[in-house]
């Protein structure tokens, strides 16, 4: 039994275009963090520090 979810139902922020928005955010949150610590490795080689 499915039950749709009415415009009344739905918490606010929860529409389509906010949650595309929220995986927009959490992918750039992803790359942000996989750069950082790209440099931080990078740093680590180009000074000769151990990790």
């Amino acid at each position: 039994m499915t039950v749709a979810m009415t415009d009344d139902d739905r918490r606010p922020g929860d529409s389509d275009m906010h949650r595309r928005q929220r995986g927009k955010n959490f992918f750039m949150l992803a790359v942000l963090l996989a750069l950082v610590v790209l440099f931080f490795f990078l740093t680590m080689v180009r000074m000769g520090g151990t990790l």
